[in-house]
C-alpha cells in the first residue's frame, strides 16, 4: 500500500502518522506531502526518515489512498487532481462533506455504502462524529426526533496556532491571538465563523451532517458550540427526543455493545467521561446517561471524545482499514 499523507506536517497529519503506526496499517511506501514551505523537510515514521514532497510530486507518484488534512481549499483544488491519478482519496476538510455525490462515513455506521468507484470520501467533523456514534444504533432502536447538542471542544481543534496562544496566557506572555479573546480562564461560544442565520460554521456541521450519516432528513437538530481552555479531547451534553419510550438500562446495554463506544457512567463511583482521560484513545466515551424529566421518552448524555484521533485521524484510517478490507482498493 502507497499511502500519502496530505498535510503530514500539521497537527492531525502528525496524528495520523502516530496512529498509522500504532495500528500497523500496512503501509509499503510512505509518501509525506505538504506546503511548497515544507517540502524538503524530514519526518519520521516507525524509525525511517522521509522527506516531505509538494502536491504535484504526490500525484504523479500514484499512491493507493491519500489521507487528506490540509484544509479545504487545498482539498477542493487537489482531491480530484489525486482522484484522476487513480489514488483514493479520504479527506478530512469540510470541503466535500455535504457534496451529494460524496459518501461522509463513520466506519462503524455506513461504511457499508463505500465502493471502489468512490475516489474522493469525506471524513465528517470532530463533533459530529463523536455524537453520532452514540446516536446511530438509539436511533435503529427509538427512532430520534429531535437532537439539542451544546459543546465544549478543545483548542486543539483550532490548531497550533490556538494551542501557542493558550500556553503564552498561562505563561503571561503577549502573542499572536488565534481567537479574538484570550481563552485561558474564558469560555468563547463561537466555533468557526458565523453564518447569515446567527449559527456557526461548526454548529451548522452538526445539523447538517447528522442528517447525512443517519440518512435521516427528519432528524430536527440544533447546536451551541462552545470553546474551552482544554489541549485535547471535545464534550458534549447531548438531549435527545426519541419517537419511542426507552428503558435507561437498556439503553446502556445498547451503547455498551456499541462497536468503538465507552460507557462510562456510575454515579456511586463518580465515574463519566471526562477529555483529560479520553485524550490519547480511540473511543469515544458516553456516561450521565439519564432521563430527561422535563419531557417524555427524552434522554440526556455526556459524549467525550479525543478530537484530533477518532474525531479526525483514527476516523481517517478506520475509512482506509475498511476500503482494503473490503477490496475496494
Amino acid at each position: 500500500m502507497r499511502i500519502a499523507v496530505v498535510g503530514a506536517t500539521g497537527m492531525v497529519g502528525e496524528v495520523m502518522l502516530k496512529v498509522l503506526a500504532e495500528r500497523n496499517f500496512p503501509v509499503t511506501e510512505l509518501i509525506p506531502v505538504a506546503s511548497e514551505r515544507s517540502v524538503g523537510k524530514e519526518i519520521e515514521y516507525k524509525g525511517t526518515k522521509y522527506k516531505v514532497v509538494g502536491m504535484q510530486t504526490a500525484v504523479d507518484m500514484k499512491a493507493d489512498i491519500a489521507l487528506f488534512s490540509a484544509g479545504g481549499d487545498t482539498s477542493l483544488e487537489w482531491a480530484p487532481k489525486f482522484a484522476a491519478a487513480g489514488t483514493t482519496v479520504i479527506d478530512n476538510s469540510s470541503a466535500w462533506r455535504m457534496d451529494p455525490t460524496k459518501k461522509l462515513i463513520v466506519p462503524e455506521i455506513n461504511a457499508g455504502e463505500l465502493t471502489a468507484a468512490d475516489k474522493i470520501i469525506a471524513n465528517p467533523n470532530c463533533s459530529t462524529i463523536q455524537m453520532v456514534l452514540v446516536l446511530a444504533p438509539l436511533h435503529r432502536k427509538y427512532n430520534i426526533k429531535r437532537v439539542i447538542v451544546s459543546t465544549y471542544q478543545s483548542i486543539t481543534g483550532t490548531g497550533v496556532k490556538a494551542v501557542k496562544q493558550l500556553e503564552n496566557e498561562y505563561a503571561g506572555v503577549q502573542g499572536e491571538m488565534a481567537y479574538k479573546y484570550p481563552i485561558h480562564r474564558n469560555a468563547i461560544p463561537q466555533c468557526d465563523s458565523f453564518e447569515e442565520n446567527g449559527y456557526t460554521k461548526e454548529e451548522m456541521k452538526l445539523v447538517r451532517e447528522t442528517k447525512k450519516i443517519l440518512s435521516d432528513n427528519t432528524i430536527a437538530v440544533t447546536a451551541t458550540a462552545v470553546r474551552v481552555p482544554i489541549v485535547g479531547g471535545h464534550s458534549e451534553a447531548v438531549n435527545v427526543e426519541f419517537s419511542n419510550d426507552f428503558d435507561v438500562n437498556e439503553v446502556r446495554n445498547i451503547l455498551h455493545h456499541t462497536d468503538g463506544v465507552v460507557v462510562q457512567d456510575n454515579n456511586d463511583t463518580y465515574t463519566y467521561p471526562m477529555p483529560m482521560y479520553a485524550q490519547g484513545k480511540d473511543e469515544v466515551f458516553v456516561g450521565r446517561i439519564r432521563r430527561d424529566e422535563s419531557q417524555e421518552n427524552t434522554l440526556n448524555m455526556w459524549i467525550v471524545a479525543d478530537n484530533l484521533r477518532k474525531g479526525a485521524a483514527t476516523n481517517t484510517i478506520q475509512i482506509a482499514e475498511y476500503l482494503i478490507a473490503a477490496k475496494l482498493v
